[in-house]
């Protein structure tokens, strides 16, 4: 297969995605929304991955992503959103996007919902980096939950589309450049963590690479 990234921001790329279907043989290009560059035709890609972002692009690239979104989601297509590509998901399919009343940013423990269809352990600690949050669309399954967020992701058409909050595809390296560049705002709270905690024990980022094998493998099986 060949999977288009769209990317928004240097600092939210591929990163262990792009290894892991080099891996298993698939191809993948890029589309640089933060540098300008068009959103590809639908026909250019057999699935797509939309990334994080900081920020929409502007608005005449936007407005192209989200009609290539929605051709994508009328397909038979596998979609893939993180944290902001996963809220564009979730507002296509008519749920809202709002601020969080408590943002995640670091490490969190993620419960997995009764009716999740993902293949993943009933709880792992999962990287966060977030501080909008949305709602459960019509006919999705939900991922599961951390003690801030009840909605971490979900799973639509039978697994062919999934959103998801959680950054499994961040290495230790992208994501200190990632606190250096962005640093969570000022004040304390108990969902947002400081660089060293988060850097400080690399086997996190390892057993999500783990984790990040099983949710790929499952989203393009069959496919």
């Amino acid at each position: 297969m060949h999977i288009y990234f769209l990317q928004h921001s240097p600092l939210f790329g591929p990163a262990r995605m792009a290894d892991w279907l080099a891996g298993m043989g698939h191809s993948h290009n890029h589309c640089r929304l933060d540098e300008g560059e068009l959103p590809p035709p639908l026909a250019n890609c057999d699935a797509l991955i939309l990334l994080d972002a900081f920020s929409p692009p502007d608005a005449t690239l936007f407005k192209r992503e989200r009609k290539l979104l929605d051709r994508a989601l009328r397909s038979n297509k596998p979609v893939l959103g993180i944290g902001f590509g996963a809220g564009l998901i979730a507002e296509a399919l008519g749920s809202i996007v709002s601020p969080a009343v408590q943002p995640e940013l670091g490490w969190q423990p993620l419960t997995l919902a009764d009716e999740s269809p993902f293949d993943l352990p009933e709880t792992f600690e999962a990287l966060l980096w977030h501080q909008d949050i949305f709602g459960l669309p019509d006919g999705s399954l939900p991922l599961g939950s951390t003690p801030a967020g009840p909605v971490q992701g979900f799973a639509w058409d039978l697994g062919r589309v999934v959103a998801l909050q959680c950054h499994l595809e961040l290495t230790a390296r992208e994501s200190a450049a990632l606190y250096d560049h962005a640093p969570p705002p000022a004040g304390e709270s108990p969902y947002v963590q400081s660089r060293d905690e988060i850097l400080r024990d690399p086997k996190r980022f390892d057993r999500q690479a783990a984790l990040l094998d099983r949710v790929m493998t499952q989203w393009l099986e069959d496919r």
